[in-house]
């Protein structure tokens, strides 16, 4: 088969209007298409009033070896690439070493399933309890201001995805097609076959959760094991090599490869780790507000006349300006038709982050508004950002109002250097509340200075971006993880043999496809030493 990219045609073209578009592409005959299947489909909205559907096909033909010497320097002419999964190696029947994995978000979980599929039996830790349980105590914080440290937003069988808008595309490269075996296995566990071939595919936190049980049960049926609230206190390190875990409850379980993949808030395993001597260094992250319009003006923005087309259901947006100060100010996570919800995962402390469902029809829009800090705004020890995200996520707490409201004030106050008072029209969707009042205390000065100066920016790309009664909550502080694990080309840690870090707590992924992709690099790994050990 031949691929064609960037194939752009109207909105509401037709089948036979797409069929047309391949023949004249390819300068042939109707009678030597033999059929053509759309890989992705996606949106050019640059031009609100003439958006175009932009396709990569996959098309047979009677005469492709011909079509394809016609097209060899055109770069979206291609033969259709082998985007088959094979595994590395199977598990040897004698193997008597169980690989260990801890944390069963995307990463965790595939990096369960790939070695399970494998015949490695992995044994799969997880601090937090299954995701129906964890979701009961996340509604217990978001609706009765209860919170449980151990079953939370961050904490728990799917990781911080799960209640998140489920995005399932990034940036990395993956000339290996790993992405294509994520979204197959997603398929598989009961998400929307669409998510195949949109360009923006996303799921939903609802559906995510059905998905993480199904998952857990093909790891389980493959002779897997995933333990609940079994968290890790302590690593056993012999000679600079892993030799076995201690849980919570003092139960040791030894295995000379262990995975962590803890996700971005495992604090007190990263403080672990570093106090046993494992390398960590301070990574840059990013801090900021999360903002809420109308979805609707959003929508409007973006795609004029056409705003509500279901194929283009709820616009997003993804926005950058460079500051006077030197600072970054960037739109982070965009959620269309979400909710601003609580993510901490320590007491006295406020987090927030976005969700959506599959649907994407709240009332609202909302996105991070954050700006990049490095090292050197948190200098010290490689845990220092750490420290830097904790005095931030406190002092929201207190502006908060002690309870678990989030700190909050309307975009006009906030760059007119006034508190807010009362709300306009955009009401807020962050539970247990928003307590309004004065951000400017929020973040560090340099920070709120680039946020002022980058909102009248965006108000100039999306109209009604700085719109007085826009809202701003606080704070936004787990952008991604403070710091890295430093692994080798073995994706062990460069001082401790054994140890594979991996996904976004170990600093090697940033949202879903990336941290399960990581995942099922780390599990070939795990694999390849294990049959060779």
């Amino acid at each position: 088969m031949l691929r064609i990219t960037e194939l752009k045609l109207p909105l509401d073209h037709t089948e036979d209007m797409l069929a047309t578009a391949i023949l004249q592409r390819l300068a042939v005959k109707p009678e030597q298409l033999s059929g053509f299947t759309i890989f992705r489909q996606g949106n050019d909205a640059r031009k609100r009033d003439a958006i175009l559907l932009v396709y990569t096909l996959d098309v047979s033909l009677t005469n492709e070896a011909e079509v394809l010497v016609r097209f060899h320097d055109d770069p979206q002419i291609s033969l259709t690439p082998d985007t088959t999964y094979r595994f590395v190696t199977q598990a040897p029947e004698n193997l008597s070493e169980r690989p260990i994995v801890i944390g069963t978000g995307p990463c965790g979980l595939f990096v369960g399933l790939t070695l399970a599929q494998m015949g490695f039996r992995p044994l799969i830790l997880e601090r937090g309890k299954e995701v129906r349980e964890r979701t009961k105590d996340t509604f217990g914080l978001w609706r009765k201001r209860v919170f449980n440290p151990e079953s939370n937003v961050q904490f728990g069988e799917g990781g911080a995805g799960t209640f998140s808008d489920g995005k399932l595309y990034t940036q990395i490269k993956d000339p290996n097609h790993y992405g294509r075996k994520v979204l197959t296995e997603f398929v598989k566990a009961g998400a929307p076959p669409e998510i195949l071939r949109v360009s923006k595919p996303h799921i939903g936190t609802y559906r995510l959760v059905s998905m993480v049980e199904h998952i857990r049960a093909s790891i389980e049926t493959l002779g897997g094991e995933i333990r609940f609230q079994s968290r890790v206190d302590d690593l056993e390190i012999v000679d600079n090599e892993v030799r076995g875990v201690t849980l919570a409850s003092g139960e040791t379980l030894a295995s000379r490869h262990i995975v962590f993949a803890v996700g971005h808030s495992a604090r007190d395993t990263f403080k672990m780790l570093y106090g046993r001597g494992v390398y960590i260094e301070a990574k840059p992250f990013s801090v900021g507000f999360r903002i809420e319009h109308p979805q609707s003006l959003i929508d409007a923005c973006r795609y004029g006349k056409h705003a509500g087309h279901p194929l283009l259901g709820a616009a997003d947006y993804k926005l950058v300006h460079h500051c006077q100060n030197g600072r970054s100010v960037y739109s982070f996570c965009m959620c269309p038709g979400g909710t601003v919800v609580a993510a901490t995962s320590e007491a006295g402390h406020v987090v927030t982050n976005g969700m959506s469902q599959y649907s994407r029809n709240e009332r609202n829009a909302n996105s991070g508004i954050v700006v990049g800090v490095t090292p050197d705004d948190y200098p010290g020890h490689p845990l220092a950002g750490i420290d830097f995200q904790r005095q931030l996520e406190a002092q929201a707490f207190v502006l908060g109002g002690g309870t678990y409201d989030a700190p909050g004030q309307l975009v006009g106050d906030f760059l007119a250097h006034r508190p807010s008072t009362r709300f306009g029209s955009v009401l807020p969707s962050y539970t247990p509340g928003v307590h309004l009042g004065d951000l400017s205390t929020a973040l560090p000065e340099y920070a709120v200075t680039a946020i002022r100066e980058a909102l009248p920016a965006f108000g100039k790309k999306i109209k009604g971006f700085a719109m007085d009664d826009a809202l701003l909550t606080g704070v936004e502080t787990r952008t991604s993880s403070p710091i890295r694990i430093k692994r080798n080309g073995q994706y062990q840690s460069i001082n401790t043999k054994g140890l594979y870090p991996a996904g976004e707590g170990a600093g090697y992924a940033g949202g879903i496809l990336s941290a399960a992709v990581d995942g099922i690099k780390v599990a070939e790994a795990v694999a390849l030493a294990m049959v060779g050990s």
